[in-house]
């Protein structure tokens, strides 16, 4: 049988052959462990660098706005802080409500 993360990349290849413009991922590091979660966004980043549109939902903020050109955070159905994944990365609210850190 395959792993979590496994079977994730071998789902992330099967809509790959599909030769789709926009990829939406949602918490695909759900239970994986902390390594295969690095590979899942290694593999993230490629998809998105060459080209296609990654919508990405997940529960890893740092690792989710270190790959990200455009993020939102949304609380109850509303977006209350955009920008680029950078610069939410440096946002204090951001920083100390998703991050703990601050």
């Amino acid at each position: 049988t395959m792993s979590g993360g496994e079977q994730q990349l071998l789902a992330i290849a099967r809509c790959l052959m599909g030769q789709p413009e926009l990829i939406m991922f949602d918490e695909p590091s759900l239970g994986l462990a902390p390594a295969l979660v690095q590979d899942l966004f290694r593999t993230i980043r490629s998809i998105s660098q060459r080209g296609l549109t990654v919508i990405l939902v997940e529960q890893n903020v740092a690792a989710s706005l270190k790959l990200a050109s455009r993020a939102y955070v949304l609380e109850n159905g509303r977006i209350v802080i955009s920008g680029t994944g950078a610069a939410l990365l440096g946002d204090d609210r951001v920083r100390q409500a998703y991050l703990g850190i601050g």
